[in-house]
């Protein structure tokens, strides 16, 4: 069947041709596509391999990578699992994770930001037209002539204001409703006023109308509010995230056999079985068999751990090796990955607390600009003796002179220069108040593995072993899906080593492998599995026949620039700690060689956000850097949160700034220029400050006209982006 490619807007040019896995061309109607998280794809590159890769498997009618939101929509026939799926794309070199399609199905389109923009162009294009139209008056046109071109002029003008300016009205009305006052209150009453006034004068054959003035105002507050907007617009709430990754279906054993259930039947006392290659997905205790867990998601834990009979299990966490029976203790919002995404969530509401410096100057400057149009009403009232028209007039052009748009601009435009220099830098800037967060910060926490180290393992004693060992470790290690194996498997052949011909390879479910070569017996695995005494490193060992145990030992590779970022945030005065899931052993090891002093180690979920809260109730201000599940509710209960573009999804979209690239030395940049950016915000607000003082004298004294306040009121907003641009 050929399937039609809708083209849609998009981030960049991979995009435009993946468009929302919710419109996959190739599911059959009522039926709902799999989708997969993909963690770890970053090119076009990466959507040709894994669409290409996907089609090849027999059974998929339909696969689209969504490069922006890192996911792929499958349609396919009703035999093909997730799991499936899961391991082609294993096979192919990436990272995947079912997503449960019902949490994800309404994954909106920035409508919020295409309104905003189809207002703009409205404005703009009606401003302009006025403005043509107002040449004529400024020329010398009178009587029928001018009131005909101000007819037109409101023609124009006030249809456009009452479609795009409808943000401010909106919002004003909401705030009015709550019995308080916001910056869209004063914006919203010198455009009605500015309108109501200049159809009053039209109406009275007036020699002045300032529709012009009404549209231009329009125009550049509408421009602020979508730099603001695309601030704000990449992040997605991470409770959602972390919600779509829980498993939506289990295999539930029952007395006639096996049955695919959601995970919302599985009841406490259910049986279910988890397959090797399998995301656990209930919480339970294993009663028949035994495995190794990866439980790097949810604990930050480089090595799987064993699990047999009596072992608890969490959901979200992977079964490798082998088929594990597991008695179901809690389930759907019950599960400890649900109770994750609670903690998530609680810390992103507690974040969204936070008050910008615009919200507190807008609590100050509101109701003094109504104060001030009100006393110029009043005044000009009593000193023309009732000249209720020049009155409003005077008003109308006080509340234009003082409306907020330099304000209004002030964090968007210097938010807005201060991202694209960090962009430049490998950073990318997801929430609006991020950098004023930023510039506060004194303290730095780091999560370990895929943080400050990169996750992948590398052997350190390779050179150290007999070259018939190493044939007979790749042998080995060449039969497992273990990430030591694959490391030590990986290295032996960079080497030039070629493996050994051992005979009856098979993988124990929790140990390691097993085979035989010239009749003696081989172990290759874990220390307590061939009688050795486990040493403070990462280590796989190999035993052959009777012979001692050999160990292989193994480094986490450090993230390039993290020693160069560890020194230049301490030499900018702030402490640092390690937080991590990992063993004591390598988080020591890491500490000593980056110079921290304060770590812990084997940190949970819960206990990482914990800590995070409880350095924040003492009074400080703590900087999260962090990648994993397990990290999650840390970002989000920061005061300000960083991940790198590897993390996964639920990470980068708990946190407020995204690394890019792999080098984290830029992140102790991002602080000197969020300190920079706050300076030029302070430093905006001082020029609107300035700018009233100069202007609102004149216009209380009735010199300037409407007309006039607002080419001062663009003046000003020119001057704001201007200073804001010194930040390039």
């Amino acid at each position: 069947m050929t399937s039609v490619v809708r083209p849609r807007p998009a981030a960049c040019p991979a995009c435009a041709v993946a468009p929302a896995a919710e419109e996959m061309a190739g599911a059959a109607p009522g039926e709902a596509p799999i989708f997969l998280s993909l963690p770890t794809i970053h090119c076009a590159g990466c959507i040709s391999a894994v669409e290409r890769g996907l089609h090849a498997t027999r059974g998929v009618r339909e696969a689209r990578v969504n490069l922006t939101l890192k996911r792929v929509a499958v349609a396919a026939d009703p035999d093909v699992s997730a799991e499936d799926l899961v391991r082609v794309l294993d096979g192919l070199g990436y990272e995947a994770h079912e997503l449960d399609p019902g949490v994800i199905a309404a994954t909106a389109t920035d409508k919020a930001g295409r309104d905003i923009l189809m207002r703009i162009a409205v404005s703009g294009f009606a401003m302009m037209n006025v403005m043509l139209l107002s040449v004529a008056v400024w020329s010398g046109a009178t009587d029928a002539t001018r009131d005909m071109f101000h007819w037109i002029s409101a023609a124009i003008a006030l249809p456009t204001i009452a479609f795009a300016a409808q943000p401010f009205f909106r919002n004003a009305l909401t705030a009015l409703r709550a019995g308080r006052l916001n910056m869209d209150v004063p914006i919203s009453l010198a455009i009605l006023l500015a309108a109501g006034m200049s159809l009053y004068e039209t109406a009275q054959h007036g020699p002045h109308a300032y529709f012009d003035a009404a549209l231009s105002l329009t125009f550049f507050l509408l421009s602020g509010r979508y730099l603001d907007h695309r601030t704000r617009a990449v992040a997605r709430s991470a409770a959602e995230e972390l919600a779509a990754l829980e498993v939506p279906r289990a295999l539930r054993l029952t007395a006639t056999g096996e049955e695919t259930v959601p995970v919302a039947r599985i009841a406490v006392g259910d049986r279910v079985l988890v397959k090797p290659g399998a995301r656990v997905p209930v919480d339970g205790v294993v009663a028949e068999g035994q495995s190794e867990i990866d439980r790097s998601l949810l604990t930050g834990e480089s090595l799987p751990a064993y699990a047999g009979p009596g072992d608890a299990l969490c959901a979200g966490e992977v079964n490798l090796t082998g088929p594990l029976t597991v008695t179901v203790t809690a389930a759907g919002r019950d599960s400890s990955l649900h109770r994750m995404a609670d903690l998530v969530a609680v810390a992103e509401s507690s974040k969204n607390r936070y008050t910008s410096l615009a919200d507190r100057a807008a609590r100050i400057y509101a109701p003094g600009v109504h104060l001030l149009a009100l006393f110029a009403f009043a005044a000009w009232l009593w000193i023309s003796g009732g000249d209720v028209r020049l009155s409003l007039n005077i008003a109308v052009a006080v509340l234009i002179i003082t409306c907020p748009c330099a304000l209004g601009l002030a964090v968007p435009a210097v938010t807005t220069a201060a991202s694209g220099r960090l962009f430049r830098r490998g950073m990318l800037i997801k929430d609006g108040t991020a950098l004023e967060r930023l510039a506060e910060v004194d303290t730095v926490v780091f999560d370990k593995t895929g943080t400050l180290t990169l996750g992948s393992p590398e052997p350190t004693n390779i050179g150290e072993h007999p070259r018939r060992d190493l044939e007979i470790a790749l042998a080995m290690a060449a039969q497992s899906g273990h990430p030591l194996a694959r490391a030590l498997a990986g290295a032996a052949r960079k080497a030039g080593i070629r493996p050994a011909r051992v005979s009856d390879l098979q993988e124990v479910p929790g140990y390691g492998v097993q085979g035989r070569l010239g009749g003696e017996e081989i172990r290759f695995g874990r220390a307590a599995w061939m009688g050795a005494e486990p040493g403070p490193e990462t280590a796989t060992w190999l035993r052959v026949g009777a012979a001692a145990p050999v160990e292989f030992t193994f480094a986490d590779r450090l993230r390039p620039g993290a020693e160069q970022a560890v020194a230049k945030l301490k030499a900018q005065g702030m402490t640092i700690r390690l937080l991590s899931g990992d063993a004591p052993g390598p988080v020591a090891g890491l500490a000593a060689r980056l110079g921290i002093d304060d770590w812990q180690a084997e940190a949970l979920p819960a206990g990482k956000a914990a800590t995070v809260q409880a350095i924040s109730d003492s009074g400080a201000r703590v900087l999260m850097v962090g990648d994993g599940l397990n990290d999650t509710a840390a970002l989000a209960a920061a005061h300000v949160s960083v991940s790198p573009a590897t993390a996964l999804d639920a990470a980068r979209v708990a946190s407020d700034i995204v690394l890019l690239g792999k080098d984290l030395e830029p992140l102790a940049e991002a602080v000197t220029t969020a300190r920079k950016a706050t300076r030029r915000i302070r430093e905006n607000f001082a020029i609107s400050a300035i700018y009233n003082l100069v202007a609102v004298p004149v216009a209380l004294i009735g010199l300037a006209t409407p007309l006039a306040a607002a080419l001062a009121m663009s003046a000003s907003s020119i001057t704001v982006s201007l200073n804001a641009l010194r930040l390039r």
